[in-house]
């Protein structure tokens, strides 16, 4: 019998390569193969999961049958493109927030080669052009304004993501799809692959569930991750375990992820 799953992926740095220009990040072949296969098989839902706002993500993955969800799990486009977007209570302390803490943010962020990115939700601070001492200062920064800002930070390759309610993150994305979709976890129904500090909260919470997660990257996020070094190694790592849970190991679809 099939059992019923959803694969949760993170995008930049997961699906997509990390590139210089983030306009430019793509769906890496091999992942996009990878996804169709997973649409094809029985029970088996896919996720795409960012922090880049729904619309943006939604012109990087083009396959029909995927949940997008954007800026974390506040807005989700569901198969058939019907939406579904965050609202009330939240959505009024978070404008109340923004008038306080944007202004507080660019300030911080007034250095050299940083690059500011407003996703609402959260706003993301790209270091990838800014010189070394530009880095080193908006580590600091961040550091001692935080805990008085009562924000989440998360780091990632070459970004700070400042999550301005904290409660709202990955894993928060995670549980908002499931209560959308009435899909109940049990052990082995969730699958989350992710590089950043925001994707190690919902590992936490899938691994937690009897789920499984995947680190693309250099070292495990939390513990119970296994490690993959790019993107030809998670879609075949992702075939093989989709396989194993359909009991259908046919190793010629994992080698067919090949260029």
């Amino acid at each position: 019998m099939y059992r019923e799953r959803i694969w949760f992926f993170d995008f930049d740095g997961t699906l997509s390569p990390i590139v210089p220009d983030r306009d430019r990040a793509e769906l890496h072949p091999a992942c996009g193969r990878m996804l169709a296969y997973l649409l094809r098989m029985p029970l088996q839902h896919v996720a795409v999961l960012s922090s880049r706002r729904l619309d943006d993500l939604a012109e990087r993955v083009p396959l029909e049958g995927v949940f997008l969800g954007g800026t974390s799990g506040t807005e989700w486009q569901v198969p058939g493109g019907h939406r579904m977007v965050f609202s009330g209570k939240p959505t009024r302390m978070l404008e109340s927030r923004r008038r306080v803490l944007m202004p507080e943010i660019r300030r911080l962020a007034d250095l050299p080669g940083i690059e500011v990115e407003d996703k609402n939700w959260s706003v993301a601070l790209h270091t990838r052009h800014a010189p070394q001492d530009s880095s080193h200062d908006l580590d600091q920064r961040l550091a001692a304004w935080r805990p008085g800002a009562r924000v989440r930070v998360f780091r990632g390759p070459e970004v700070h993501e400042i999550q301005l309610m904290p409660r709202v993150s990955k894993s928060f994305g995670v549980r908002m799809l499931c209560r959308f979709t009435k899909f109940i976890p049990g052990p082995g129904t969730l699958f989350y692959a992710g590089d950043d500090e925001n994707d190690a909260l919902a590992m936490r919470l899938v691994t937690r569930l009897g789920g499984t997660a995947v680190t693309v990257g250099e070292r495990a996020l939390i513990p119970a991750s296994t490690v993959v070094k790019d993107q030809r190694e998670l879609a075949k790592e992702v075939c093989r375990l989709a396989d194993t849970a359909m009991g259908t190991l046919h190793h010629g679809n994992v080698s067919s992820l090949k260029e």
